[in-house]
């Protein structure tokens, strides 16, 4: 099965959330800072696979050096230089260590389930883009996470093209009452505590925005066609693009 023809697997959540209070970071400093965590080893991993694009795509190569082992030591220098932390020198016992390793094994686990796809000699566009990494890392990360943690990537309903990536109601009420509100400061994150299944979930959404490289298949002319097969929407550098949103248990 070709990676760009994965059939979602839409997780199945009991709704009914209810809004508590925004939690500023002092609020829930650690939780915060997991989840701030957790955020940033995704883009650097996605980095790793915008950058390596072409390399991915090219017809004329068969391995393209792009081990779960290779990418997650690029991520981990992306992460580094973004935060000025080491991943690797959090604590393993803490929450926060258990979680960005799981994190890390998940990298690990869908770049090597995914080398036979990406190695394939004599076939240009293979599907595997920085938005699939995202979703299948953060599946990934989900089965590991041990009931601590949740995270996908998820956008504007009208941004979202696999279903799996739909924001729920928690995310779809963040995303037009703040995201897209003109007042909106660029970049902020948004970060709450809920109620959900009859337990306090601290939650946490990051927006993130069209960069050029986004623009090949989210650009325009709106409607035609892009190398994904689906049609573009015709947006443009800047807009609101998604939303890296993270679910911490208690």
């Amino acid at each position: 099965m070709r990676i760009g023809h994965f059939v979602p697997v839409v997780a199945l959540f009991a709704l009914g959330l209810a809004l508590l209070r925004p939690a500023q970071a002092a609020d829930q400093p650690e939780d915060r800072a997991i989840a701030d965590s957790l955020a940033a080893m995704l883009r650097a991993g996605r980095t790793v696979i915008s950058a390596n694009q072409a390399r991915i795509n090219d017809p004329a190569l068969g391995p393209k050096g792009l081990d779960g082992k290779t990418v997650l030591a690029a991520a981990l220098a992306g992460f580094t230089k973004a935060t000025g932390a080491d991943p690797l020198a959090s604590d393993p016992a803490s929450r926060g260590g258990k979680l960005l390793r799981a994190e890390m094994d998940a990298i690990v686990a869908v770049m090597d389930a995914a080398q036979s796809d990406i190695d394939t000699q004599g076939v240009g566009f293979k599907g595997f883009i920085p938005a699939v990494f995202g979703r299948l890392v953060s599946e990934e990360f989900g089965k590991r996470a041990g009931g601590l943690a949740h995270m996908k990537v998820t956008a504007p309903i009208d941004r979202v093209r696999n279903r799996a990536s739909r924001p729920d109601p928690f995310e779809a009420k963040v995303i037009g009452a703040q995201f897209l509100a003109p007042g909106w400061t660029r970049g902020a994150a948004f970060a709450a505590t809920v109620t959900q299944n009859g337990g306090e979930v601290f939650r946490v959404m990051a927006p993130e925005y069209y960069a050029p490289s986004c623009l090949a298949c989210h650009g325009g002319p709106k409607g035609s066609i892009d190398v994904t097969g689906y049609p573009r929407e015709g947006f443009a550098e800047g807009d609101l693009g998604g939303v890296i949103s993270i679910s911490l248990f208690h």
